[in-house]
């Protein structure tokens, strides 16, 4: 992120902008379903009004829609990303599948080169797929991510983009706060996932900019892996060595750029358990929706009770992610 950008970057004017794009991007971002939980089978114990934001359903690339493969809300940045720097270029990524997945996609699309830098514990499935659009993938630590990136653009002359420290990447991620009010346009409640904080920056700023001063925004992070929460407590953003069957929400630091933003608009961040979001996987399966992990979180958070104040609340749950295999769904209970 560069020195200049801080969180009053950030404009109603620059997310609207940013929202006109991704909804051009050839990319195909589309505009996801907005369901009540009243109209699922799921299992409700508050008396609340939920709608569940389907972006579990996003797609990134016709090839995979092909095989039936769900993707997630990082296509959203990386079409504003992408869209920011028409001069191509040789990029660097690091990222546990999402986002590398949308990244290598629209490398693919654009006929730049690319490469994603993962960390060990994400799935192996995910480093195929990836590969699969052509573009490289190194699997390394956790903790050695950032180096191995830093490697890559100063003896490879590469340029590095970031997956959730990012202001055009955060502005891309906003169109889906967004599209939320289009459906709910005064929410009491919005429950997000969180990793390095990008998507809950996003739809944060969009909606307090919005004008929606008196909603309650929260972030949901897993206990072993909970930067943002832990640079609340510390007022900076700090790094720690993560841990959680959500890998996608186990970066090894809060972003920068999102620690702002989520400071100035977030109500604040709560924890789930590995064993809540393991259980929010099965029963969001059971009702006929595959949501991978990190997907996962924001229900998880409602469904354990660790969300505040919800009875007779309008609220808005997003299922960020669908980006799961057979192969993994049998790692959860039944």
């Amino acid at each position: 992120m560069g020195e200049d950008v801080s969180a009053d970057s950030v404009t109603l004017d620059l997310l609207l902008e940013a929202r006109e794009t991704v909804k051009s991007s050839p990319l195909g971002v589309i505009n996801t379903p907005m369901v009540p939980w009243s109209q699922t089978t799921l299992p409700l114990n508050k008396a609340c009004n939920i709608h569940i934001k389907l972006e579990n359903m996003q797609r990134t690339g016709e090839r995979e829609q092909a095989l039936n493969c769900r993707g997630s809300f990082k296509i959203r940045g990386v079409a504003n990303q992408f869209a920011r720097r028409p001069e191509g270029g040789h990029f660097v990524t690091m990222s546990a599948g999402n986002y590398g997945r949308s990244f290598a996609y629209a490398s693919k699309h654009y006929g730049w080169k690319g490469k994603v830098v993962m960390p060990e514990t994400a799935p192996v499935s995910r480093s195929v797929l990836i590969q699969g659009f052509g573009v490289d993938v190194e699997r390394v630590p956790t903790s050695c991510l950032m180096n191995e990136v830093m490697r890559c653009v100063q003896e490879h002359n590469m340029t590095f983009l970031h997956s959730y420290d990012d202001l055009d990447l955060i502005a891309g991620h906003a169109s889906l706060g967004l599209e939320i009010l289009e459906v709910v346009p005064e929410p009491d409640v919005v429950v997000v996932c969180c990793g390095g904080g990008g998507l809950l920056a996003g739809v944060a700023a969009a909606v307090k900019l919005s004008g929606c001063e008196m909603s309650r925004i929260y972030g949901v992070e897993p206990e072993g892996a909970c930067t943002m929460h832990r640079s609340f407590i510390e007022k900076r953003p700090v790094a720690m060595d993560t841990r959680s069957v959500a890998s996608g929400l186990a970066p090894p630091f809060a972003g920068t750029l999102p620690y702002e933003l989520c400071q100035r608009y977030v109500e604040g961040i709560v924890l789930v358990s590995d064993d809540d979001i393991k259980a929010a996987v099965s029963a969001l399966y059971k009702a006929g929706l595959v949501v991978e992990p990190s997907g996962s979180a924001a229900f998880a958070a409602i469904a354990s009770n660790k969300i505040p104040e919800l009875e007779g609340k309008n609220v808005v749950c997003i299922l960020s992610g669908g980006n799961i295999g057979k192969d993994e769904l049998g790692n959860f209970p039944d």
